[in-house]
């Protein structure tokens, strides 16, 4: 697949635009969407990876096509998964929900461009080292394991990353929030002088977006490789990522409490990385160049599975999980995996304002800008 610069400028440029007219939408208007609201724009970003899939179909041909479509899915489905730690995180940190939308676009942009190093890294290493996808395969089906094995216990999943402890243990961060701002204005006490001298502190605000896009980046870890499964292709692999995460804002608010309900995902996801950790393994054995397997010569026997049914499986594996989760959880409350919300869908202890949370409610927010 030949994808000249124009092309790449083209689309990087696109992509950019999108994301910031979504980003100015947001800074001028902050707000907790509602639900036809959010389902007019995942509808809007679905249409465009549909619309860009017919592109690639009409001017490449259907395989790089079909490819486009299964990573897409693939990496669709992963970050749906991905939802139940950033409401984990959203809760732990007590985000305000008005001003979530502007955590989960930040967080994603730079989840973008973290993975995008992480794509280019990928595909040179592939096109040089053909024994890659045994790494790459063996890795997926552990994780499939260890996935089915979990069963959708997402409080596990959570874990502070080198990252945001060193932010923390650096950067002055102020008690409370102050509004969507990442810095604030506060006068702490100088004892020496007795006066109150002012100064910048970071806000919770940062850490929970840095959170947010450093914890994708560790998920990527699974779906990079799932989709190097599907294509080899560093072109398709950026652009089913980018449109992957593009919508993700949007389905966090869509989905809300039916996160809760599709308890078989994570069945279904371990189907899919099991399926394509396989698949690599037999990709790995038509190249192979590992003298100790078949004195380094390609293993024939290995089968070839074509894109059209690798489509198959992604999308009647996803299928048959969230069919059954609804059946399984129809006429029973959800069991919640984050802190319990009020009437108004607030964390019950969370900070709703800009300043710190009440002391009699010691929130997560305080809790996981002190801890470690």
């Amino acid at each position: 697949m030949h994808v000249s610069l124009l092309i790449w400028a083209i689309t990087l440029v696109g992509l950019i635009a999108v994301l910031a007219a979504d980003l100015l939408i947001i800074g001028r208007r902050p707000h907790e969407p509602s639900m036809r609201e959010a389902a007019a724009w995942v509808s809007f970003y679905v249409g465009l990876a549909v619309a860009f899939g017919l592109v690639l179909l009409a001017t490449y041909g259907p395989t790089y096509s079909g490819e486009f479509f299964a990573g897409w899915l693939t990496e669709y489905s992963l970050s749906v998964d991905n939802l139940f730690v950033f409401v984990i995180i959203m809760s732990a940190f007590a985000v305000p929900r008005i001003h979530q939308q502007r955590v989960l676009l930040v967080g994603i942009v730079l989840a973008l461009a973290l993975r995008g190093v992480f794509i280019f890294a990928g595909a040179t290493l592939i096109n040089q080292f053909v024994w890659v996808f045994y790494l790459f395969g063996a890795f997926l089906l552990v994780t499939a394991v260890r996935l089915a094995k979990s069963h959708g216990d997402t409080n596990a999943e959570f874990r502070e990353n080198g990252l945001v402890r060193w932010s923390r243990r650096i950067l002055p961060i102020s008690d409370g929030y102050d509004g969507a701002r990442l810095t604030t204005h506060r006068p702490p006490e100088d004892a020496r002088r007795g006066s109150r001298a002012p100064r910048w502190m970071f806000t919770p605000m940062l850490i929970v977006m840095i959170a947010i896009g450093t914890t994708d980046l560790v998920f990527a870890l699974d779906s990079i490789p799932a989709i190097f499964g599907l294509t080899k292709e560093a072109y398709i692999v950026f652009t089913a990522n980018v449109f992957a995460l593009m919508g993700l804002r949007q389905l966090y608010f869509l989905l809300g409490g039916l996160l809760d309900r599709l308890v078989y995902l994570s069945y279904g996801l371990a189907a899919v990385l099991g399926f394509i950790g396989v698949k690599l393994i037999f990709e790995a054995l038509h190249g192979n160049d590992l003298p100790f397997i078949n004195g380094g010569e390609p293993v024939e026997w290995a089968p070839h599975i074509p894109i059209w049914l690798s489509l198959t499986v992604i999308v009647v594996a996803l299928g048959i999980a969230t069919i059954a989760s609804l059946i399984k959880s129809r006429g029973g409350p959800p069991d919640r995996r984050a802190t319990p919300r009020d009437d108004r869908g607030t964390p019950q202890g969370a900070a709703t304002t800009s300043g710190p949370p009440r002391s009699g409610e010691q929130s997560q927010a305080a809790a996981a800008v002190d801890r470690g």
